[in-house]
């Protein structure tokens, strides 16, 4: 399968993105307390933004772009106003007039999210998303790949969602480019990558524990896998035929991101969703790692288990989507997509209307001529290249972790 980087720069950093909400394994939970924080204009959704304003109003921007919706000018300016000096984000600050000091926590996915989507809606953001690229390469770790907080530990997520706002600027052509030590972002993942024997074979592990032990985590797997299929150079060549799940010595991040795409394969095919890892809902799916996995799988070629989970997704994840708000909305439209269903009839509903209402009026919404034209999974151009051009910046919504294990609300992080 010859995958063009623009179809593998998809909708991301959903996987870490994917903003998954802490209550994703309850859709019929009680609704969120009322914000303790005022919900600025321009801002997308209405639950509390301290701990995931950029990342929430990133990935909205994003989907609306794949979407051929123009957002509101006021949403755009209110992402590019959190940005700090040095060219760092925050989750959120309340106060962008007044400049960052060192009680502002600034993090590699909230500013490579900011950057993802200041670089797919255009606009006069270059600066921004100039000084947003050099933040992340000053706090590049050692091993090529990034922590969530500037010096912490890599992780798969962090490392991902950090390569798909690169590679979605004009500003890189490879993530080659970003070298630490010697050491590329791919070499860090490939550190991530589990071996082909014991539990989770061939999957991807958020981070080591303390003792070195790599633990199969299915959502920092999707990550990794659509990093290794977005390399630009790098690009990961699969193969026509992804309809046999194996796995093979990790030798090679190729070979790890193929081991990742089939674990994945495996995983969803009982099922067809992922479950939860939250305590206490351990067996409850998980409707935001289901559809970071049903983009990977797409870009995998894993067609058949990609379709089986994002109709599955159209039965269940319309609750959690509602309850949770505007990233669980692109995460949905991004898994959608990338298995060939139209995101504006989604179990019955737009996805896109749906998103829309969740922010300031749009300034301009596609005609029937003008909006995205669905292929189906199965076309492939006459090229012989797979049909998901579409999703070029679109990033998988990558869940990731606070260093200090701090659970919040609006985005899960990993154990």
């Amino acid at each position: 399968m010859n995958v063009r980087r623009s179809a593998a720069v998809l909708a991301a950093t959903a996987v870490i993105g994917t903003a998954t909400p802490a209550v994703a394994a309850d859709p019929s939970a009680s609704p969120s307390p009322s914000p303790s924080v005022a919900i600025p204009e321009g801002l997308y959704g209405t639950s509390d933004p301290t701990y995931d304003g950029v990342w929430r109003q990133s990935w909205a921007l994003i989907a609306q772009n794949k979407q051929s919706v123009v957002p509101a000018e006021q949403a755009v300016d209110w992402l590019a106003g959190q940005q700090c000096a040095n060219g760092a984000f925050p989750a959120f600050r309340a106060d962008p007039a007044k400049p960052c000091d060192a009680k502002v926590m600034v993090d590699t996915n909230s500013t490579a999210a900011a950057v993802h989507a200041l670089a797919v809606v255009g606009g006069n953001h270059e600066d921004a998303v100039r000084k947003g690229i050099a933040w992340l390469r000053s706090v590049q770790n050692k091993d090529g790949g990034w922590g969530y907080t500037p010096g912490g530990a890599t992780d798969a997520n962090s490392t991902s969602v950090v390569i798909d706002a690169l590679l979605s600027s004009n500003e890189v052509d490879s993530t080659s480019e970003f070298k630490k030590a010697g050491h590329t972002p791919s070499d860090a993942l490939l550190k991530l990558a589990l071996p082909c024997t014991g539990d989770g074979a061939g999957a991807f592990a958020y981070q080591p524990d303390k003792k070195g032990k790599l633990t199969a985590n299915a959502d920092a797997t999707a990550a990794a896998v659509l990093s290794g299929l977005g390399g630009g150079p790098e690009t990961i060549l699969l193969g026509d035929d992804q309809s046999s799940a194996s796995c093979e010595k990790p030798s090679s991040f190729e070979t790890a991101v193929h081991n990742g795409a089939s674990y994945l394969a495996k995983t969803m095919s009982k099922d067809k969703y992922l479950k939860s890892v939250l305590p206490g809902s351990e067996d409850q799916p998980d409707y935001g790692n289901t559809a970071d996995a049903v983009v990977a799988l797409s870009a995998a070629e894993f067609n058949d288990e990609a379709a089986a989970s994002v109709h599955w997704l159209e039965t269940h994840a319309l609750k959690w989507a509602a309850q949770s708000g505007p990233a669980a909305y692109a995460q949905l439209i991004f898994a959608a997509r990338s298995a060939g269903v139209d995101p504006r009839d989604f179990g019955g509903k737009n996805l896109v209307t749906l998103l829309n209402a969740t922010g300031p009026k749009p300034e301009h919404l596609p005609t029937a001529e003008e909006a995205p034209h669905i292929e189906g999974k199965s076309g492939k151009d006459d090229d012989g290249t797979l049909t998901v051009a579409w999703t070029v910046g679109g990033g998988l919504l990558l869940g990731a972790l606070i260093g200090f294990g701090l659970m919040l609300r609006g985005r899960k992080r990993h154990p």
